[in-house]
């Protein structure tokens, strides 16, 4: 499917922790990726011996952090060398790996898929009954990984290679570990009691949290697949590299949560949740939103207090300041229900001030508060894709992993309360500016006479190219403007980050002009379309 547009990485085969269980179906094994301490579960198809196919992969994949892992790669085949030259059995074995890998690999050219094992000890027999999701980590920038180093917690490897490919199976004697490169599949690896996420480098702003370590659940809808990379600063986030359906599944976390607001992201971020076997007390302010979701195996909460009385940690996801506010603050609201040890976590887009007020209120009752405003749109939100912007409680956030990690495909730490505010309101002003250019540029070539498709074609074979371009684009050549994310409240968005720049006396003209066609488009009946209606605020 799709996994031909992402470039291959580095890796070697592991044995899994022993309390792991391999994921059922199609056949796979536990690799650690080099570059990265990171691990994951990852198909027999999509494995490919290193040596045949290097020169191909360096091709593909030009990046800094790759060819920090390709050089990880060959000084581990240094190592081994050397090691080989002091054990003629583990040289004999590791010659005809790499025969066979080779051989393999020349009769695989022209192939996209080949199956191929790989292994650091004897592949021992057995079917593994649970499935789980773990780590792939990519890096930006300034981090110490919070992820846990556990791949060789366990001396044992559950699973069984394929038939044809016996030969490649190491004994246990031998010290070479089997290289590989492969598409990854997975999520992220929890710290160890020696590494803890809270006693990382203070000064990081991002990484990828842990999940717990708790027996896995068996669920077929995992919508992720993600790559490795990772600087040599050990910073880390994380970065998608497909969202084709995988066997396997993330831990859920055994706290009770709760959510509150069942709207275009809120309702894909709870079947997420649902999907991912988390236990879900859900409610909306107009209760039949919630019926879908009891079918699915939620809770139904009667008001906020209640739910946030009942549960550990309580989502919320609302439109506006004022909404959040009202949430917390209002009659049977979620104040009421707080007392201490109790967390919410606000995924409403508000400015700082906003949630700077609900965070002082929150904990001023012994609660713990965290903000977590998403990057993404309805269908991100369906498919458990969202980019997760967290600040506040940091113990908070390694306690929401699970749920990040069912809802989103990357999490951020910011640091201090109202951070995320901001960080997400300049991320929606770059993207509110830019639907209101794409909506002029195209609405400019009709009145002169040019082709809107063509102008798509040209922007799309250019540097400009992009997801959201072509999709908001095609919108507007189609005529549909069902709601991806609101009109209003991307201008709810814009208005809010001009406000922010108001603050600290920093020029927005950019983001103004935009606001003012939005108010346009609002005007004209566009508040509940998709924001790439604001076309219609242009057309005379």
């Amino acid at each position: 499917g799709k996994l031909g547009r992402y470039p291959p990485w580095p890796g070697k085969i592991v044995n899994p922790p022993k309390d792991l269980k391999k994921p059922r179906g199609k056949k796979c094994f536990f690799v650690k990726f080099f570059g990265t301490e990171d691990h994951a579960w990852i198909k027999v198809e999509q494995l490919k011996p290193y040596h045949p196919h290097k020169e191909e992969m360096i091709k593909i994949n030009k990046g800094k952090r790759f060819q920090q892992a390709v050089d990880a790669v060959e000084e581990f085949l240094r190592k081994t060398k050397g090691k080989d030259q002091a054990s003629s059995h583990n040289c004999t074995e590791e010659k005809n790996r790499r025969n066979s890998s080779e051989e393999r690999g020349k009769q695989s050219a022209g192939e996209e898929k080949r199956k191929t094992s790989l292994s650091e000890g004897k592949v021992k027999k057995g079917t593994g009954e649970g499935k789980k999701r773990v780590s792939s980590v990519s890096s930006e920038r300034g981090s110490k990984s919070p992820l846990k180093r556990a791949q060789d917690q366990s001396p044992r490897k559950r699973g069984r290679p394929p038939k044809d490919e016996k030969d490649l199976t190491i004994p246990e004697s031998s010290t070479v570990k089997r290289v590989m490169t492969g598409t990854v599949a997975g999520f992220k690896w929890p710290p160890t009691a020696s590494e803890p996420v809270k006693d990382s480098d203070p000064h990081f702003h991002h990484f990828l949290l842990s999940q717990t370590e708790k027996p896995a659940v068996c669920y077929q809808a995992i919508t992720k697949k993600l790559k490795v990379c990772e600087e040599e600063t050990g910073s880390t986030s994380i970065q998608a590299a497909d969202s084709t359906a995988v066997n396997g599944s993330i831990t859920p976390t055994d706290k009770k949560i709760g959510f509150l607001g069942l709207g275009l992201m809120g309702s894909g971020i709870v079947s997420n949740l649902l999907k991912m076997g988390h236990t879900v007390t859900v409610w909306n302010r107009t209760a039949e939103k919630c019926d879908l979701f009891i079918q699915e195996g939620a809770r139904l909460g009667r008001t906020p207090a209640e739910v946030v009385s009942t549960c550990d940690i309580t989502f919320a996801c609302v439109s506006d300041p004022k909404a959040a506010k009202d949430l917390v603050l209002g009659p049977s609201g979620v104040l009421q229900g707080i007392r201490p040890g109790k967390c919410y976590v606000d995924m409403s887009t508000v400015d700082a001030d906003t949630v700077t007020e609900l965070a002082q209120v929150i904990v001023s009752r012994g609660g713990r508060f965290l903000e977590a405003p998403v990057s993404g749109n309805q269908q991100l939100s369906n498919d458990g894709m969202l980019v997760i912007l967290a600040a506040g409680d940091r113990g908070l956030y390694e306690d929401c992993s699970s749920c990040f990690q069912a809802m989103g495909k990357t999490s951020f730490f910011l640091g201090e309360v109202g951070n995320a505010a901001k960080m997400m309101l300049i991320v929606n002003m770059v993207q509110g500016s830019f639907m209101a250019t794409i909506a002029e540029g195209l609405t400019l070539a009709q009145v002169t006479g040019q082709s809107q498709q063509t102008l798509l074609d040209i922007l799309n074979q250019g540097q400009l190219a992009s997801i959201f371009l072509d999709q908001k684009c095609q919108n507007i050549l189609q005529g549909n403007f069902k709601p991806d994310f609101y009109l209003k409240y991307i201008q709810k968005d814009l208005r809010l980050a001009i406000a922010l720049g108001d603050s600290v006396n920093h020029p927005t003209p950019m983001a103004a002009a935009a606001n003012e066609v939005y108010k346009r488009a609002k005007a004209l009946d566009q508040s509940d379309n998709d924001m790439s209606a604001v076309y219609r605020a242009y057309i005379h």
